[in-house]
């Protein structure tokens, strides 16, 4: 029975456990405060004082460690704890402070002029009486910051306006701090006015933003905690204020027309730092009218500047982050007084504590990325790309309307040389960093491809921890704006403009390389489409290999293409997108592994350094090395070639097993697939039921039935590009124009027409269907046994079931005004 009742109310008790330290921050932190003073005696608290003022804290971890609060230094106190008192002779606070009744605790704690007030309003005898209070007492220093006029009123009347200020100040029960829970609404002793207590992480506990300084001093008729402010009352919303205030028309206005003003007359726990009229003024003209004219992006700069949370300028002793109604977060800090956003000082006034919520007035406007043009999320590291932007005059191009994303580098990508290029060269460069289309971050994925306001086509790579384009890869700082996304890159993209043979072949460092690839018949694999990552030696790695050498593996196909193979794979990894300091494992075309990782930047294969990396081509990307790979694993059973691979191979021990052979690689990991189209439509003109009939052969025959008012459309590439792009050769610019004409084709067909159906119905169109089906069927098994294409009277004759009048020679090239077969590089 015991362990029933155990069970039953322990979720009870652990409840109530939880809610009690959720609201007991100010308990924690005084409890650090006496372990750090336990070296000075009992019941002592180590306290931080601001320098140059009189503010002190019991201290958070954070601000303790750093000897600041609000960016200022502070000094180390040590008094009694709350409720504890000195005795002379003795260390430490050994003696209970005396309990007294309200009034007598009100100069226990020092609030001697609270106290006095307490007796000219004759609210003594009420404190002194029975009853069960809780007194927020402002501090002396707190009477003596209080506006100067409204402290001469309360003076001048202390039987009505004192003594009604002194009972504002009240509870009629007993709270202390831990039962000062954050959100809470209390009602005072005066006309039922409400207090509104916030209860902070850090420790601070506020009373319609007035600071608990000195807390739970235990009277025999309640409790007394001292606050740093005189306490005004609260009448009326946010929303009242800002529609009465002259200072905040400019705000007012969006405010109304996004319908967040009546957000702010609701109830809740709100922050809003209001710009003032001045912190309109200082915004460009433009830039005010484009958002001002635009519902969206003024809906969400007015609630940029609104915290669905309570955060009074006494609770704040150092920066945190706090999410907006806006979505997008601020930074509220502090500098010694004075409140900052985002790391900048513009409060001008603070904690005007209203029914729901607090304003602090800022004179800067908050303008958040959802309501800036894309060219305006640029941060202080890119700069120099948006300057860029702007002076070649690509900035104009970005139409408000538009959809784009920008790919922006770093500041220290672009080099001296780069700025100094002709501007026309700059300009494509730049070109290439503006995406026709708007692309988040969770948009990208690999293989993807984006074109450019330039027409490049730029391709994504997204790896395990990194996501690159091209050469370059992204770092932390995406953001969105109104017209697109701004992605931060580490590096200038260099978009790829040649091959993997063409870059070879068009550098002399790699011609040994090259020769051996074209001997291995590997060189049509680095010219067809495809992604590959390729490891290329230098001449450099050769050193030491004489003709005779080189004939020797050039007799030896296997073993040739085994060693070249080995510097292969499937993919296209950038040296940039691995996670530094980690081994990457790939695997080869030649079966081996290889074993890369980046350390400080430079990417190491198999432990040896890559001279250059990330050299993009349009069907992978180049790493350049200075020494020959080699499998550790795979022995060699000739004794001249191992003789050769030790000429060359220094930094590993190559395994000699006699008579072992190297293992045939077929040219089988990439195939040729050839797609033949033919899409000539065959019209039926006497059959009303039956318009236009298209065939598409690929593989087996198919066939499409396109009814009255029905259209088929195929879509067709393969026209020549031409490419013109810039190349500096010796130092000098040269214009370079290439013609790109991609392997399709398709067989045309002529025009047949039947009369020999001359109605309609579904008779006849099956009747049309298997009449053509036979016939096709005929085309398409001449086609494939023959492997060779058909002039167009050849196909009109075998259509029309007459024997071909001669047979085609092979080509490799179009017959014909519209003929074209396209061929695609596929990987097994």
């Amino acid at each position: 029975m015991k362990i029933f009742l155990l069970f039953t109310f322990l979720p009870f008790l652990l409840s109530s456990f939880k809610q009690a330290a959720a609201s007991a921050h100010y308990d924690k932190i005084l409890t650090h405060s006496r372990i750090r003073a336990r070296d000075q005696g009992p019941n002592v608290c180590a306290l931080q004082q601001v320098m140059g003022t009189k503010k002190k804290y019991f201290s958070t971890c954070r601000n303790w460690y750093q000897q600041s609060i609000c960016g200022k230094k502070a000094t180390v106190l040590y008094e009694c704890c709350p409720g504890y008192m000195k005795m002379d002779g003795t260390r430490g606070c050994p003696a209970v402070a005396p309990i007294d009744h309200v009034y007598g605790t009100l100069g226990i704690v020092g609030a001697t002029t609270t106290q006095r007030y307490s007796d000219i309003s004759k609210l003594r005898e009420e404190i002194e009486g029975r009853g069960s209070f809780t007194f927020f007492a402002p501090s002396n220093e707190a009477w003596d910051q209080l506006d100067s006029e409204t402290h001469r009123n309360l003076v001048d009347n202390v039987n009505i306006e004192l003594y009604n200020s002194l009972h504002h100040h009240m509870l009629n029960k007993r709270m202390l701090t831990k039962d000062l829970k954050n959100g809470m609404t209390l009602v005072s002793m005066y006309n039922g006015q409400k207090l509104f207590i916030n209860h902070y992480p850090n420790g601070v506990v506020t009373v319609n933003c007035a600071r608990i300084i000195h807390g739970n001093q235990i009277a025999t008729n309640g409790v007394v905690h001292v606050i740093d402010r005189v306490l005004t009352s609260v009448a009326n919303t946010i929303q009242d204020f800002i529609e009465f205030e002259d200072e905040l028309s400019s705000f007012r206005a969006p405010a109304i027309t996004s319908g967040v003003m009546d957000i702010l007359g609701r109830p809740g726990h709100y922050t809003i730092f209001a710009p003032t009229n001045e912190a309109f003024e200082k915004l460009p003209r433009g830039v005010l009218e484009r958002i001002m004219g635009d519902t969206v992006a003024s809906e969400a700069l007015v609630k940029f500047h609104i915290l669905n949370t309570l955060q009074c300028s006494e609770a704040i002793t150092g920066g945190a982050v706090y999410e907006t109604l806006e979505g997008n977060t601020v930074e509220v800090g502090c500098d010694g007084e004075s409140l900052t956003v985002n790391g900048v000082k513009m409060v001008k006034r603070k904690d005007i504590v209203r029914s729901n919520g607090v304003i602090h007035l800022i004179d800067q406007v908050l303008i958040p990325d959802s309501a800036k043009q894309v060219i305006e999320l640029g941060g202080a590291q890119q700069t120099t790309f948006t300057e860029l932007v702007a002076q070649l005059g690509l900035a104009s191009s970005l139409r408000p309307e538009g959809q784009y994303t920008l790919l922006a580098p770093l500041n220290g990508a672009f080099s001296d040389d780069t700025l100094g290029l002709d501007q026309r060269l700059l300009k494509r460069i730049l070109q290439n960093h503006i995406i026709k289309v708007k692309v988040g971050l969770n948009e990208l994925y690999n293989g993807q491809e984006l074109e450019t306001i330039g027409g490049k086509l730029l391709r994504v790579f997204v790896y395990r921890t990194a996501v690159c384009i091209e050469n370059s890869c992204m770092v932390r700082g995406s953001k969105e704006g109104r017209n697109g996304f701004i992605h931060i890159f580490r590096q200038i993209i260099n978009p790829a403009e040649k091959t993997l043979h063409e870059m070879l072949r068009n550098d002399k460092r790699f011609s040994i390389f090259l020769s051996l690839v074209k001997a291995a018949d590997l060189d049509d694999v680095l010219s067809r489409p495809g992604q590959w990552t390729l490891f290329v030696p230098t001449n450099d790695a050769f050193k030491g290999l004489t003709d005779d050498d080189k004939d020797v593996l050039i007799r030896d196909k296997n073993a040739l293409r085994n060693i070249l193979l080995y510097h292969l794979t499937q993919g296209v990894f950038i040296g940039s997108g691995f996670e530094p300091g980690v081994t990457n494992i790939l695997k080869t075309i030649q079966g081996g592994k290889l074993y890369l990782k980046t350390v400080n930047d430079t990417l190491l294969v198999n432990e040896l350094k890559s001279r250059e990396s990330d050299l993009m081509a349009t069907n992978g990307v180049i790493h350049v090395i200075d020494k020959l790979l080699y499998p550790a694993e795979l022995p060699v059973g000739n004794d001249q070639l191992l003789t050769i691979l030790k000429k060359l191979i220094k930094y590993i021990q190559i395994k000699f097993v006699r008579d072992s052979t190297f293992k045939e690689i077929p040219l089988t990991f990439y195939k040729i697939n050839i797609i033949e189209s033919n899409v000539q439509p065959i019209i039926t003109k006497e059959d009303p039921s039956i318009t236009q009939l298209t065939k598409l052969i690929e593989g087996e025959p198919e066939f499409k039935i396109v009814r009255e008012g029905e259209t088929i459309t195929k879509v067709i590439h393969g026209e020549p590009i031409i490419k013109t792009y810039t190349k500096i050769i010796d130092g000098r610019p040269v214009e370079v124009t290439e013609k790109k004409v991609t392997e399709e084709r398709i067989i045309q067909g002529p025009e047949i027409k039947y009369t020999r159906i001359t109605a309609g119905g579904a008779d006849n169109e099956e009747k049309l269907k298997k009449i053509l089906e036979e016939e096709v069927t005929k085309v398409t098994k001449f086609i494939e046994g023959d492997g060779h294409l058909l002039e167009d009277e050849e196909i009109k004759r075998l259509l029309q079931g007459e024997a071909p009048a001669r047979k085609a020679q092979p080509t490799r090239r179009a017959q014909g005004g519209g003929a074209r077969r396209r061929t695609r590089l596929a990987h097994s």
